[in-house]
């Protein structure tokens, strides 16, 4: 059951919410003066689109997505896009992939040349047999060779 102080609430919700939206109305139509006639009416028509699908939405109707035009502005009213174009927002993405896993396969194999190259020196080098058994090798591969 709501109770007299719940309804209070809400309208008072209700009526904050409806003043901040007329605050930014306002603000809005102010800026819009001062904006380039074909962004205006760029602007007009993304409202006209927005309004209508405020209705359909209201109406429970389905609304359409976003859409670009060929010069690059956003635009309501696409409802599907072409298939050429979902594959090509995802080739990114796959290109980025891709970049990951080479650079990954390319990290790996440098760091496997540089062991390779490391091991060779070590077994290539004139060690005696007792070095290798030592506990202090470490501190005789460190030394300066002419010691």
């Amino acid at each position: 059951m709501i109770t007299h102080m719940d309804s209070y609430g809400l309208a008072a919700r209700e009526a904050t919410e409806a003043r901040f939206a007329r605050n930014i109305a306002a603000r809005l139509s102010e800026r819009a003066e001062n904006v380039a006639p074909e962004i205006g009416e760029r602007l007009r028509f993304a409202r006209e689109r927005a309004i209508e699908a405020g209705r359909l939405a209201r109406a429970g109707g389905e609304v359409q997505g976003v859409g670009m035009t060929s010069q690059g502005a956003a635009v309501l009213g696409f409802s599907r896009s072409p298939w050429w174009l979902r594959v090509a927002s995802a080739l990114p993405v796959v290109a980025l992939v891709a970049g990951l896993v080479l650079i990954q396969d390319w990290q790996t194999r440098s760091q496997i040349s540089v062991a390779a190259e490391v091991d060779a020196a070590l077994l290539g080098d004139d060690l005696p047999i007792n070095a290798y058994r030592d506990a202090g090798f470490v501190e005789y591969l460190k030394a300066p060779p002419n010691q």
